[in-house]
């Protein structure tokens, strides 16, 4: 079933999108109480990129010392091969025993220095971004937001999903958001299934793209950011996608400025949205939105086949 919701500050406005978004994520848990995810859009600063990775599944952390070992050798090998390719790492934070944020500034080849950190056994890079950081875990939106310390996060736009795990494991490989590598931040949040997944997916691989994951979200995610890479805006890239994605889905994207929705032809899966001069919310039930605007708005369901964007 899964849940997903978005909100976008415009002109800029910075805002508590932390908070805002647990809230939101939060009246969406019982669409989905495997996992929760966040895509959180922050300011940025000029030359630095923000590195959120993990060194273990959650479930592998509780199983002894040996694994908490495993993740302190694979944290100082991240270290070693980001000073190694020529990155200064400006800032450290150690989001969880098997998660962790930096702050690093590079001006080399950034998919090549992914590759190599990702070469490292257990490692997975969630996110790079100048201003996306995504945060994924199991359980709640409330669980998960206080484990990373998401209150309080400035920013002006972010998606976010509740994963109910019907075809993967239920594990943080699995959870979504999901980050387009190597592409500075795109991510994708998706409700629904693609039937063409398979025939997608060997076409971007042929022209050099990788997954992470046997999940249909992150093609989503991959295929939208390689449309802007060959010179799409996004919007463009997202019309194109309702005739090249076969299925049922509605999927937000965010990229550093802007929030994009789709709804395949079919409409099958819901959205609800509502917007005003200064601020847009979008999820599967109004009731997510209502927790962030207690107050009487008028929201309204997208039409089938309906791409909108907007701007930060």
């Amino acid at each position: 079933m899964c849940g997903i919701a978005g909100l976008i500050w415009k002109g800029g406005a910075s805002s508590d999108i932390g908070t805002e978004m647990t809230q939101m994520l939060q009246a969406l848990k019982h669409r989905g109480p495997d996992s929760t995810g966040f895509a959180l859009y922050g300011k940025g600063e000029e030359g630095v990129r923000v590195l959120r990775f993990k060194v273990a599944e959650q479930e592998e952390m509780k199983t002894g010392f040996d694994i908490h070992k495993k993740a302190v050798e694979r944290k100082e090998a991240v270290d070693a091969r980001l000073l190694e390719m020529g990155a200064e790492i400006t800032e450290k934070e150690d989001a969880t025993e098997y998660a962790f944020r930096y702050h690093f500034k590079f001006d080399g080849d950034m998919t090549r220095l992914i590759d190599y950190i990702e070469d490292i056994d257990g490692v997975e890079i969630l996110s790079v971004g100048k201003a996306l950081e995504l945060i994924k875990d199991l359980g709640d939106a409330a669980v998960v937001s206080d484990q990373y310390g998401l209150k309080g996060f400035q920013g002006t736009h972010a998606i976010g999903h509740t994963r109910m795990a019907t075809e993967s494991d239920v594990d943080i490989r699995s959870a979504h958001p999901y980050w387009a590598y190597p592409f500075n931040d795109v991510s994708v949040v998706h409700n629904g299934q693609l039937t063409n997944y398979w025939t997608n997916r060997r076409d971007l691989e042929r022209r050099g793209h990788r997954f992470m994951s046997n999940c249909d979200s992150e093609l989503i995610a991959v295929y939208i950011a390689d449309r802007i890479d060959q010179g799409d805006e996004l919007e463009d890239a997202m019309t194109r996608s309702i005739d090249k994605l076969d299925g049922v889905f509605t999927y937000l994207v965010a990229t550093g400025t802007q929030l994009g929705m789709a709804k395949d032809v079919m409409g099958a899966k819901p959205m609800v949205l509502y917007e005003s001069d200064e601020f847009v919310g979008l999820a599967s039930e109004e009731v997510a939105i209502r927790s962030i605007f207690p107050r009487e708005i008028d929201t309204w369901d997208p039409y089938q086949g309906e791409v909108k964007v907007w701007a930060a």
